[in-house]
């Protein structure tokens, strides 16, 4: 028999829609040593720049050590801010510190955004399928969404329009390397959906984890690029239609729980009340010792390393489901990020694959729950970043003669 508690009449309406993810409850599954899993969207723990942060720490120690262990400015660290704004005018988008707070992770700006423009009930419009730690953090918020579909060169911004319509708060994109689909939004879709978004006065929140790790191809702009050129000179300080995302949990580590955005200082202001409310500021301590570490070139060599290991990651995975997956799958070829997309036959449920294929010690994210409003029943989604590439040949295998064999089954 259920008991209730007194706890269950206590949670605020909000927590109704908080349920737990697919993945993390995949993930404990997962957690059994002898399961080879593509689950997690982890970065390989071999690029993790160990010995250049021991020592960064000790640097940091000895020459600021009051300062490391202080608290600081809820906008962040301003030399790391500082750092960021001249990144980003390599790829000519003017941006000042003013534009740029640090968070505690991408995730966190995430629930922030949600906190600043959500009311319950307001459309978001999304890619089909879409990250999804961004839709938990939505739905928090009571956002509902309208998606769009996309096929291998990003959202369809053909479709985009009749979206827009229903007056969305804002449009929320990943153009580069997607989670989960891998795709990257060509050039003109991009140029499109900044003339679109223009055009209807919705915003657009760009977010880019995987940018720089680009395997193959030529570097595309940013949608924040795109919109900053399309408004022309801004006297050095962005003021424009798009808040963008980034992180170093890709490009240092995701342990240090780091990343910025970019956004209209108006915007910024706004995000730096969320952010003091919600935690004062990110570690001082994490900030200042990962600006030891990417200051002077560091992270310009560091990401060849990156780029040099998820490529041949990517390719071990690609060769291998061409000799053992059944020919009715489909793939998609992504050009850099650190995911793959599977596409099984019509009718075919992946979370029914999961199934047999944990038992066979193999583990995946079924696609399903990409997809906000539905949809996906027979997609999949592959990390090839985390495991070793003889592992990847030995857990795609394995996966491979899982779904021969259930496609024999499903025959009879």
């Amino acid at each position: 028999m259920h008991h209730t508690t007194p706890w269950e009449y206590r949670y605020a309406h909000r927590t109704s829609r908080m349920g737990s993810s697919v993945i993390r409850e995949l993930l404990k599954l997962t957690e059994q040593p002898d399961i080879i899993s593509f689950g997690g969207g982890l970065p390989a723990p071999e690029v993790f720049p160990v010995k250049q942060f021991q020592e960064a720490c000790n640097i940091v120690l000895n020459e600021q050590g009051a300062q490391a262990l202080q608290y600081g400015t809820t906008e962040g660290y301003r030399p790391l801010r500082e750092m960021i704004a001249r990144h980003n005018a390599r790829f000519s988008v003017e941006v000042s510190p003013d534009n740029i707070m640090i968070t505690s992770g991408s995730q966190q700006a995430l629930d922030f955004i949600g906190r600043l423009f959500i009311n319950r009930g307001d459309y978001i419009v999304v890619e089909s399928p879409t990250y999804l730690g961004a839709l938990q953090a939505w739905n928090a918020y009571g956002a509902q969404y309208v998606s769009v579909p996309s096929d291998e060169h990003g959202m369809i911004v053909d479709e985009l329009e009749k979206a827009l319509r229903v007056g969305p708060k804002f449009i929320y994109i990943l153009p580069n390397f997607q989670n989960p689909s891998g795709s990257t939004l060509s050039l003109e879709r991009r140029k499109k959906l900044v003339e679109l978004a223009d055009k209807y006065g919705v915003p657009i929140v760009e977010d880019d984890p995987y940018g720089q790790l680009r395997y193959e191809g030529e570097h595309l702009p940013s949608v924040v690029q795109l919109d900053s050129q399309m408004r022309g000179p801004n006297g050095g300080t962005y003021t424009g239609n798009v808040i963008y995302l980034s992180t170093f949990s890709k490009l240092l580590a995701p342990g240090i729980r780091l990343a910025w955005v970019i956004a209209p200082p108006e915007v910024t202001r706004k995000l730096v009340m969320a952010k003091q409310a919600a935690d004062l500021h990110t570690a001082t301590f994490n900030q200042i010792v990962a600006y030891e570490v990417a200051k002077g070139g560091f992270l310009d060599e560091h990401v060849k390393v990156i780029r040099a290991t998820y490529k041949e990651r990517r390719d071990v995975m690609m060769e291998t489901m061409e000799e053992v997956f059944p020919s009715e799958a489909h793939w998609a070829h992504p050009e850099g990020g650190m995911f793959l997309w599977g596409i099984l036959p019509q009718g075919m449920d992946a979370a029914e694959v999961l199934k047999v294929a944990i038992e066979k010690k193999v583990a995946f994210v079924p696609g399903f729950a990409f997809h906000p409003n539905g949809g996906g029943e027979n997609t999949m989604r592959l990390n090839f970043s985390y495991c070793q590439p003889d592992v990847i040949r030995e857990g795609i295998t394995r996966l491979g003669l899982t779904l021969k064999e259930m496609l024999r089954n499903n025959g009879k």
